[in-house]
């Protein structure tokens, strides 16, 4: 560039990689700005609040696949693959602290497209996490209030109740966010704690009650299934951890990021691991393998072989709806969080990415929830098998919805892993506040298992229409992105850092905007004008 072009700035289009940035301005991040609250605990709330109803509902339906033993295994393999992941994810969220999380990532990584890719298979993930969420805690609603007072609604008015007043909380900022998810996450862990010690304790566990499925050919008792069965048990044992990855999400809104979001992170991970292994013993052991492995509300059911009495179960089981109620709000979160970092870069719509002045991404909010209740209305509609009681029913499209939120995050995870192990390579001398004691082998496990996960999932027959239609939503979303969205980017933070190669980037000392400004005024030259 002449000397005279860097004194006028870049006047041209600013083209790299194939995708075009607007020029945005201060205004444009103003009206996207986020505040800073948390710190690592508040972090190790979310992350613990966002996953915990995995061990409320959801992560039985696996048994049904494998029987005890075989989800067991199965749960061994997901364990480490998400302790691997978090300890890569903690070391690129402290060298890359932008809400873009799972994107960001990706973007500087496998350039726009990357980003994009794996920002979007995160989008599915949350929001239809989210979902799954909500039908699981509308079944525990209707069953408690069925048992105290007789009275029950149908499935999709409990999940807009919930929606409603989830969106309502997370709009009301972030800090009120951050102290719901610590004290609910605290309130989830004292019901587990007591479910276990009563299931210890009240003489109603037995070892046999694990292994009270027949097995088929010549497998054991401990995998019925054999192999197959653990295979297809994989996703379900996701649903112990699934959500704990998010907290990079919430960089931008930590007082420390490089600092805290590994801690929160990491704590959070052993956290969740204690607690699954525990339910994955004693409730079956108190149930029986067969009984819960199609039950809705697990932990519910556990109360009532524990105290024969309905009411007491009952009212045991409204303290066990807050795990749902947790993972509710902060899943919401994570996809609000998600759609607004896209947004804000240009790769969705821009107007989702609006905070107003409670610094709140309320438009994603209500998007995500829009789309959430539209799934669960439209899979309980279509779904008509003859003999099938409504109940049945209803878990069916929780277990659709479920596989459904798992091919979003396992492809989420296998991209996370190789930007990790390309990130460790192409930015090799960018500071590291934290490093993953696992390093790159680490990283490359997480992902084969991932792949892996991801390649079985179309294999069950029971998910496979489901897991082919968010493959064509999938394809839909990168056809949008290949007409439109790659015209109209912006740089947001994520795509700050990718430009300049870590140079800037770095909300958290720099604040916004800083790029656009340098090339514009000639100070920087990071998109060369065609000549």
């Amino acid at each position: 560039m002449s000397d005279t072009s860097k004194k006028s700035g870049h006047q041209g289009p600013m083209t790299t990689s194939g995708v075009t940035y607007e020029h945005a301005g201060q205004e444009y991040f103003q009206k996207r700005g986020l505040k800073r609250h948390a710190g690592a605990w508040s972090l190790w709330g979310l992350g613990v609040a966002a996953v915990i109803s995995g061990d409320f509902s959801g992560w039985n339906l696996g048994i049904g696949e494998a029987g005890w033993g075989g989800m067991l295994v199965a749960t061994v393999i997901i364990g480490v693959m998400y302790l691997l992941m978090v300890w890569s994810i903690a070391e690129m969220s402290a060298t890359l602290p932008h809400t873009g999380g799972a994107y960001s990532f990706g973007r500087s990584a496998m350039g726009p497209w990357g980003g994009y890719v794996t920002g979007l298979a995160e989008t599915i993930e949350y929001v239809i996490t989210t979902a799954v969420v909500g039908t699981f805690a509308g079944l525990y609603a209707d069953a408690i209030t069925d048992d105290l007072f007789g009275f029950t609604m149908p499935l999709w008015l409990w999940v807009i109740v919930f929606y409603v007043i989830f969106v309502a909380l997370n709009s009301a900022g972030a800090a009120a966010s951050f102290r719901f998810a610590m004290v609910i996450a605290i309130l989830s862990l004292a019901v587990l704690g007591f479910f276990f010690i009563m299931a210890i304790f009240s003489g109603e566990f037995s070892w046999s009650n694990l292994s009270d499925i027949a097995p088929e050919g010549n497998n054991s008792t401990f995998m019925p299934f054999g192999i197959s069965g653990v295979l297809a048990a994989l996703p379900f044992a996701i649903w112990f951890f699934l959500g704990i990855e998010e907290l990079p999400l919430a960089a931008e809104e930590t007082h420390t990021p490089q600092e805290d979001i590994p801690r929160g992170s990491i704590w959070g991970m052993f956290t969740l691991l204690v607690t699954a292994f525990l339910v994955l013993i004693l409730n079956p052991g108190v149930l029986g393998a067969e009984a819960i492995s199609g039950s809705g509300e697990p932990i519910l059911d556990g109360f009532r072989a524990i105290f024969p009495n309905s009411d007491v179960a009952a009212l045991l089981s409204l303290f066990a709806l807050v795990g749902l109620v947790a993972s509710f709000q902060g899943i919401m979160f994570a996809a609000g969080r998600n759609m607004y970092s896209l947004s804000r870069a240009g790769y969705y719509p821009k107007f989702l990415s609006l905070t107003g002045a409670r610094k709140v991404p309320y438009v994603a909010l209500i998007v995500s929830a829009v789309v959430g209740v539209l799934l669960i209305m439209g899979l309980g509609a279509i779904r008509n098998e003859p003999g099938e009681s409504a109940a049945d029913a209803q878990v069916v499209v929780a277990g659709q919805l479920l596989n459904i939120a798992v091919f979003g995050a396992v492809i989420a995870y296998f991209l996370q892993m190789v930007s990790y192990i390309i990130l460790r390579k192409k930015y090799a001398d960018v500071p590291r506040p934290y490093k993953s004691p696992v390093s790159i082998w680490g990283a490359a496990v997480a992902g084969v298992i991932a792949g892996a996960t991801l390649i079985i999932l179309p294999f069950n027959d029971a998910y496979r229409s489901v897991v082919v239609g968010v493959a064509v939503f999938f394809a839909i979303g990168l056809l949008y992105f290949a007409v439109w969205g790659r015209h109209r980017l912006v740089l947001s933070p994520e795509e700050e850092f990718a430009v300049t190669h870590g140079k800037h980037g770095h909300p958290e000392t720099e604040g916004y905007d800083v790029t656009e400004r340098e090339e514009e005024s000639g100070k920087a030259e990071y998109f060369p004008p065609d000549n």
